[in-house]
């Protein structure tokens, strides 16, 4: 028996094996999400506040040092991806899953830094942004989710849009990066809006690939893929909904 005939696409496996490839995906997806909690948790509990500030003015102090990150965790990010989808071990595959959640943990803590204690001591207000952030990003990624499995539609066309709409983003963060003066702020409410759209798409991606293109046994190469998504609309769920917040 050929190894793609043991484990075949998820589309064209038997209903059983397709199902119990969707639950380990999900299951691995929950996983990462609340390892990424813990790890936050444990980051803001643990870490004295002087060093969260060092961070913050290491990551995010200039528009070159957050390009630096940005890119850094775009390679991070690719080399977790290329472990994961490893055919030869499973355990190299949870290593690029493991590795991307603790990124993804390291590059939130300016973020949710600001969010929790920069926000309200700018507003003097204690809106929860980051829980009604990320009850809205579980909302829209629900949303997104069931579409793809109530149409079973093959969103893979996305892909080279996606491509080309990240690089694009990403040249307008160099070009903030190279104009003097300029900040991340500056971009205003519209790009992180456009952020989020984009984030979308790589859900309606991400998903469908999961129904057309992964193999079943690929379980932990899905979750990684729709756990960056979910990362990335967070990220930018959470800037809208605290933009919002200082305006109000």
């Amino acid at each position: 028996m050929s190894y793609a005939m043991e484990h075949p696409i998820a589309i064209r496996a038997g209903e059983s094996a397709r199902a119990a490839f969707i639950r380990r995906t999900y299951g691995h997806l929950a996983g990462a999400v609340l390892a990424f909690v813990a790890l936050e948790v444990a980051i803001f509990n643990l870490l004295p506040d002087e060093v969260l500030r060092g961070m913050l003015r290491m990551m995010v102090g200039t528009p070159w040092s957050w390009l630096i990150v940005l890119v850094a965790f775009m390679a991070v990010g690719w080399l977790a991806n290329a472990w994961a989808q490893s055919d030869t071990s499973v355990g190299m595959q949870y290593l690029g899953l493991s590795l991307y959640v603790i990124a993804e943990a390291i590059i939130f803590v300016p973020l949710l830094y600001i969010a929790q204690y920069g926000l309200q001591n700018a507003t003097h207000t204690e809106t929860p942004v980051i829980r009604i952030a990320g009850i809205l990003t579980l909302c829209l990624f629900g949303a997104l989710t069931t579409i793809v499995f109530t149409t079973r539609k093959d969103f893979s066309f996305l892909g080279p849009i996606l491509c080309i709409v990240s690089f694009l983003a990403l040249g307008v963060i160099l070009v903030m990066a190279l104009i003097p003066g300029a900040s991340m702020g500056n971009l205003g409410l519209w790009f992180s809006f456009a952020m989020v759209a984009m984030a979308g798409g790589y859900i309606l991606y991400y998903t469908s690939n999961v129904l057309h293109h992964y193999r079943t046994d690929q379980h932990v190469a899905a979750a990684l893929a729709l756990f960056a998504a979910v990362a990335l609309l967070f990220w930018y769920i959470l800037q809208i909904v605290m933009s919002l917040s200082r305006d109000r």
